[in-house]
């Protein structure tokens, strides 16, 4: 088969692709004030507070948790993007302290323009990282599109639990950022075989793991980073638990050349508006508001960097104060490069987010 480029067959890549926070959130909240079907007593948790999937009780004792996500490749590797987008739809049953069980492959492919062999490649990724996780593919649906997609429906069980952050925990990131900019530097060929190893190697890796020593060590509520970047999952989280949180931008963990190239200003579009939208409820220590597409020195970097659409990132942890050492200790026993990158505390009328 001759070399492709399945960047090339896409016009924005991963999660970098989603619509807008801006413009999505306005949809998500029409559809809470007119209810939207929610409402019914089994609901555990819908799409209120932007959860990263529902929970819904099962007659079983446990409840069910229901996922779909599907992504644009940002690899140019068949196998690897698979896997990249297997990895990415299961975690956000990881993010809800669950197990992913059972999954359905969702497939946008054109067999006009490529090869079946390419497919079968991203099935093949796919399917290698769901055995991984345990978790059966028992189906699917695919679609004939010019653009070529690939994601998972996934459902995952969950033992009851009150998922509330709490004021006084410790924030903790179990993955380094920056896939939204090295996808980027993939698409335009510039990447450095180096990080785009990197990259893969950080986007294949399951949370299973970093879910499991997070429940270790008390864990109380949690996300995963993906397209809407870490402050504006941050967000989700202060939003639904009412408190504030302090991010310790220089803490966070980066994958390698990410910054080099931010600071060239090769930066998706979907982290750009991320910022402009996070901008709203971010403040610096200082209490100067945070502005939108601003790159002016290191702090303005790193600031644009938790803002950067992920693909497949990490899980950020609210861990009891007491415990955040040990589990990021664990954590990175277990070969994540895992970080404590900030603090909750009790909303106090200001901006709910703040910038050290």
């Amino acid at each position: 088969m001759a070399v492709i480029r399945l960047t090339e067959y896409a016009r924005g890549g991963g999660c970098a692709a989603k619509l807008r926070l801006g413009q999505l959130s306005q949809v998500l909240d029409t559809l809470v004030k007119r209810g939207s079907g929610s409402g019914g007593a089994d609901i555990v948790v819908d799409h209120e507070f932007s959860d990263d999937a529902a929970v819904v009780h099962h007659a079983a004792g446990r409840d069910l948790v229901l996922t779909a996500d599907v992504i644009a490749p940002l690899v140019d590797d068949p196998h690897a993007f698979g896997a990249i987008a297997a990895t990415n739809a299961m975690s956000d049953v990881w993010a809800m302290g669950g197990e992913p069980r059972f999954a359905l492959n969702l497939v946008f492919f054109s067999d006009e323009q490529l090869p079946m062999e390419v497919l079968d490649q991203i099935l093949a990724g796919g399917a290698a990282a769901c055995a991984r996780a345990g978790v059966a593919v028992v189906g699917g649906h695919s679609v004939r599109d010019p653009e070529v997609k690939f994601g998972l429906s996934v459902t995952g069980e969950v033992d009851p639990q009150n998922r509330t952050a709490r004021p006084g925990q410790t924030l903790v990131l179990s993955k380094a950022l920056g896939t939204g900019i090295l996808g980027q530097a993939i698409k335009k060929g510039v990447a450095s075989e180096v990080a785009t190893a990197a990259a893969i190697a950080s986007m294949t890796m399951l949370n299973q793991s970093a879910m499991r020593i997070g429940h270790a060590h008390g864990v109380t509520a949690a996300t995963d980073i993906t397209g809407f970047g870490l402050l504006n999952h941050l967000r989700n989280i202060v939003r639904g638990s009412n408190v504030a949180a302090t991010i310790e931008l220089a803490a966070m963990p980066v994958l390698p050349d990410a910054l080099t190239h931010l600071r060239a200003n090769l930066c998706p579009a979907g982290s750009k508006a991320n910022r402009a939208f996070a901008s709203a409820e971010t403040v610096w220590s200082t209490g100067a508001p945070l502005v939108a597409d601003q790159l002016d020195g290191e702090a303005e970097l790193l600031a644009s960097l938790a803002c950067d659409a992920q693909t497949s990132g990490g899980l950020l942890l609210c861990v009891p104060s007491e415990r955040a050492a040990a589990c990021v200790a664990e954590l990175r026993a277990a070969g994540l490069p895992a970080a404590a990158v900030g603090s909750l505390r009790e909303r106090d009328g200001n901006a709910p987010i703040t910038l050290a």
